[in-house]
């Protein structure tokens, strides 16, 4: 069914939850699995800082913590019998991801979701999970941490 599976993956507790929620795929015809973590664009915005990036912290320190929450996230994959790898993409987090998961034919796209509580934060904060829902050129698994 699933042969090829992009995990979105930033290293928050929505990501750490669907990342564990892989090992329920264990049924499945163990898939390929790839991390992704999407690195903000050379010159940050102010786009950039809404998206969720820090404006006062240097990509360099940005895409480091990103590899070391890769290199966390594939072995935790692979302790759980899966083939991973991890890849780190830069600019705009939903182009990046769905550019990249139609350029590897990917069968379907997981991405952690955590709830809001105020109606404020839910509108400040967008959702990555619905407008990767938008523009996916697959099917959208979509984990809710709460």
């Amino acid at each position: 069914m699933y042969k090829r599976i992009i995990l979105a993956y930033d290293g928050s507790s929505s990501g750490q939850q669907a990342l564990l929620s892989i090992k329920d795929l264990a049924h499945w015809e163990r898939p390929k699995l790839t991390l992704v973590a999407v690195a903000p664009p050379l010159e940050m915005d102010l786009g950039a800082v809404e998206m969720g990036y820090l404006g006062s912290t240097s990509n360099v320190a940005i895409e480091d913590k990103l590899k070391e929450q890769l290199r966390k996230g594939v072995k935790a994959l692979r302790s759980m019998g899966f083939e991973a790898d991890g890849e780190i993409l830069k600019g705009e987090v939903i182009k990046e991801i769905t550019s990249y998961a139609s350029n590897q034919r990917a069968d379907l796209i997981v991405v952690g979701h955590k709830h809001e509580s105020s109606l404020l934060r839910r509108w400040w904060s967008g959702s990555t999970a619905k407008s990767l829902v938008e523009e996916a050129p697959c099917n959208v698994l979509i984990v809710v941490y709460k």
